[in-house]
């Protein structure tokens, strides 16, 4: 059965059946990488064989992303709520973000500016260490932003931001008549980034699963059955053909 807020034009096809980019691409783009457990038990495998498949893909995606031009991307790797799952499993996803962040040099090579979001107090040592390093040594890069959210709860980013605005009206350097939504938007871990133009959402599920939802509140969705880790490179090419036939007002005409 389709899914709802799907677009059902027919996206350009080039002689091999391959879904031809539209000229105008999103700002930013926001995927949330669903399925990779449910990938893997279709399967008869063990739910972490499905996130290190869903992370292969993430790798090839996220270079794609950079290829075809887009600026800003943006990727749910690990949620404030994803401690609850078995210990093994949330290991398995850790060692994967440091397998990840071990060979991200590749990034660097190719000009691509990395940015990490999220509370990265519960995370190991050498893990908050690599990320300092990645983000120090690619902060000048202009191909493309590419944003990983570790251990991020939307939620938990509006709570963060407003207790630093509480911190300036106490030290009286604001005023609360003085805040505005642009005050929110730069105590965000995203200040400085666009906003979301196009959430994409694999495996079915029709929810934002507390991710950007500040930033998410004028995307455009873009929901799939296909899962994560089938999510390849014509799949986001579809979604951005979709993207691309979709009337954006803001509110207006």
């Amino acid at each position: 059965m389709a899914l709802p807020f799907f677009n059902k034009k027919n996206a350009p096809k080039d002689e091999t059946g391959t879904i031809v980019l539209p000229e105008q691409l999103p700002q930013h783009v926001g995927f949330i990488m669903d399925g990779n457990g449910r990938w893997a038990t279709k399967r008869g495998m063990p739910r972490k064989f499905g996130h290190r498949e869903g992370a292969k893909n993430f790798k090839d995606l996220s270079l794609y992303c950079r290829d075809i031009g887009l600026r800003n991307a943006s990727f749910y790797v690990f949620s404030t709520e994803n401690w609850k799952r078995p210990q093994d499993e949330v290991n398995a996803i850790m060692d994967l973000f440091w397998d990840y962040l071990c060979e991200a040099d590749q990034y660097l090579e190719r000009r691509v500016r990395m940015i990490f979001v999220g509370n990265r107090s519960r995370l190991q040592d050498r893990l908050q260490k690599r990320m300092e390093e990645l983000e120090h040594d690619s902060r000048d890069f202009e191909k493309m932003n590419l944003i990983l959210a570790i251990n991020y709860g939307g939620r938990d980013e509006i709570k963060h931001a407003a207790q630093e605005i509480a911190k300036e009206v106490q030290a009286g350097k604001l005023a609360p008549e003085a805040i505005t939504e642009q005050t929110i938007s730069e105590h965000l871990y995203t200040a400085g980034l666009p906003d979301v133009d196009l959430l994409i959402r694999p495996s079915g599920e029709l929810r934002l699963s507390n991710y950007l939802i500040w930033q998410c509140a004028y995307a455009e969705y873009y929901f799939t059955n296909v899962l994560w880790p089938d999510f390849n490179r014509n799949e986001l090419n579809k979604a951005l053909a979709d993207y691309a036939q979709r009337g954006r007002r803001f509110g207006g005409i």
